[in-house]
């Protein structure tokens, strides 16, 4: 990784009080949903974000979702936990997506497809997991803000964005460029936050799943091919889901699950 995304995750200021009481809520046993709305409707910016999300065409509810209560109680508590995670992640790191060659609006719209994508699929092959693979799944791609960055800041947006177009491994040029992947960024990320640590693995190995420890390599695979399904420059797009629902063969993980949660989605 090279010294100045190193040392921007270094410089990462404290999670915000809210999302630490979050935090705190959702790891407790002892907690409700109850509990969990009290702490958001006293942050306006995030009950503004989390009716957002609910509300769009990804969700496709018959009614709108006005308040909080509504929306805690549809998603529960890790999956309002991991949406409002995502928004607030979002405005610490300050996302410029250009050399994706995508907006940033776009990039929440495909990380949120790939954590609707694992929490599909997931309660066909790993029920205990799903909203655990929601959650990486959701954040997984956070490392790419601070790669976005760091390419912009050292003038090589023009060569990045042409090479990332039409790349069918993105971590690989990634990686020429900065000395990282966007999983590895990412599990840094979280470690910096202290996230649990299964999560940061899962993300970590998530190029490189076949040398994940046994506890989360399933895991690895799963959100490896969910983010060979989705990928920044072609999500969806007929060549990733060839490539993903051959990985998921490869791993004999249901490839026929997968091909239905993706026409679904």
């Amino acid at each position: 990784m090279v010294e100045k995304i190193l040392q921007r995750i270094n410089e990462l200021p404290p999670l915000p009080k809210t999302i630490i009481e979050i935090q705190m809520i959702s790891e407790n046993p002892d907690s409700s949903l109850a509990d969990l709305t009290k702490v958001i409707e006293r942050d306006p910016m995030i009950v503004a974000d989390l009716i957002k999300t609910a509300n769009s065409p990804l969700y496709a509810f018959e009614k709108e979702l006005k308040n909080v209560n509504q929306i805690v109680s549809l998603f529960g508590m890790t999956k309002t936990r991991s949406i409002i995670m995502n928004h607030s992640l979002r405005n610490l790191l300050k996302s410029d997506m250009e050399p994706y060659g995508i907006s940033p609006d776009k990039f929440a719209g495909i990380c949120l497809n790939q954590a609707l994508l694992a929490s599909c699929w997931a309660k066909n092959i790993a029920p205990e997991n799903a909203e655990k693979l929601f959650m990486a799944a959701l954040l997984q791609e956070n490392g790419k803000i601070l790669i976005a960055n760091y390419i912009v800041k050292e003038d090589l947006t023009m060569m990045f964005k042409s090479e990332v177009r039409n790349s069918s491994n993105i971590s690989e040029i990634e990686k020429f460029y900065t000395k990282t992947t966007t999983a590895e960024a990412s599990a840094a990320i979280f470690e910096h936050w202290e996230f649990d640590q299964d999560l940061i693995t899962m993300i970590r190995y998530s190029d490189d799943p076949e040398n994940a420890p046994a506890a989360v390599e399933r895991e690895s695979k799963i959100l490896n091919i969910i983010r060979t399904a989705l990928p920044v420059n072609a999500p969806l797009k007929s060549g990733s889901v060839s490539a993903a629902l051959a990985k998921a063969r490869m791993y004999n993980l249901n490839e026929e699950a997968l091909k239905e949660c993706i026409n679904t989605i």
